[in-house]
């Protein structure tokens, strides 16, 4: 990914599971994104007062609530927040090797990070 696309963009990344927040931190990071990680609804509220981001990047659900009703609730503290919803895994070693141990199944199949870091540039760019 071009850095000058990604120069100066912050994400707010609001994830309850730390392998997941940690894996998608990390790719975000790696194409030079800005990347504030939260694992609860309260510590991003704390995050919003301090900075304002370009994008919300949400699980659809995090402890105890809704993904959707949390980016609600999110967007009161910062109105027109645009926001991702990633429902699915990324295809990482951690997070296959987690799945297999437990003997789980996983569907629908996991998106590379090339595929995330694709939306994440769409969904920045997008014009209102």
């Amino acid at each position: 990914m071009n850095m000058n696309t990604t120069m100066n963009k912050m994400i707010l990344l609001l994830v309850s599971d730390q392998v997941v927040l940690s894996v998608i931190k990390e790719a975000l990071e790696y194409a030079g994104y800005y990347v504030v990680a939260a694992a609860g609804l309260g510590v991003a509220v704390d995050r919003l007062k301090e900075s304002t981001p370009d994008l919300l990047i949400i699980r659809s659900y995090i402890e105890g609530i809704s993904g959707y009703d949390a980016a609600m609730f999110l967007r009161t503290k910062c109105p027109g927040l645009r926001v991702l919803m990633v429902a699915g895994l990324m295809d990482d070693d951690r997070l296959r090797n987690r799945m297999a141990l437990e003997e789980f199944e996983v569907f629908p199949k996991p998106f590379t990070a090339a595929a995330l870091l694709e939306k994440v540039k769409d969904v920045l760019h997008e014009v209102r």
